[in-house]
């Protein structure tokens, strides 16, 4: 599985997490949101692996179809993916510059028939810098008019 993910995706899957596997029944669901941990405001620390990173990018199977609900909404996009067995999903939960990208906020909207089974990989950020390098300027949108004065900087 990883060598194809890696295939597909161009990444490095030495950094990738295990493999993790969820099955969501009636009325499963999960609440909006970020695979990244690091943003303009906050650092979760504790989940950034001093090794390996933080989660460049998600790569979510859908492992069966869904009779009613179970979609992945991003709400901050307006977009909406509904489980279809044997296709996937893939994002990039960082900007070039290493920010968290706060358009990837999603959720797994409620099963209301059937089950629903996906599986995802999340690929940490360390050793993708010969495909996905990063930019000679900051590309995160807290960035167009420069550091907001009334934030605080994370060193």
């Amino acid at each position: 599985m990883n060598a194809r993910i890696g295939l597909i995706t161009n990444l490095n899957m030495e950094v990738a997490e295990d493999l993790q596997i969820a099955n969501y029944g009636i009325g499963g669901h999960y609440d909006p949101h970020y695979d990244h941990f690091r943003t303009k405001f906050d650092i979760n620390h504790h989940q950034i692996d001093a090794k390996w990173g933080d989660r460049i990018a998600t790569f979510l199977l859908y492992m069966t179809d869904v009779d009613a609900g179970g979609a992945t909404v991003f709400p901050r996009l307006n977009l909406t993916l509904y489980p279809v067995k044997g296709s996937a999903a893939f994002w990039f939960n960082l900007h070039r510059d290493g920010l968290g990208d706060e358009n990837t906020l999603h959720a797994g909207c409620p099963v209301l028939s059937g089950t629903k089974w996906i599986s995802n990989k999340w690929i940490r950020e360390k050793w993708q810098d010969r495909t996905r390098p990063c930019g000679p300027q900051p590309d995160s949108p807290e960035w167009e008019n420069g550091w907001p004065k009334d934030k605080p900087v994370i060193e």
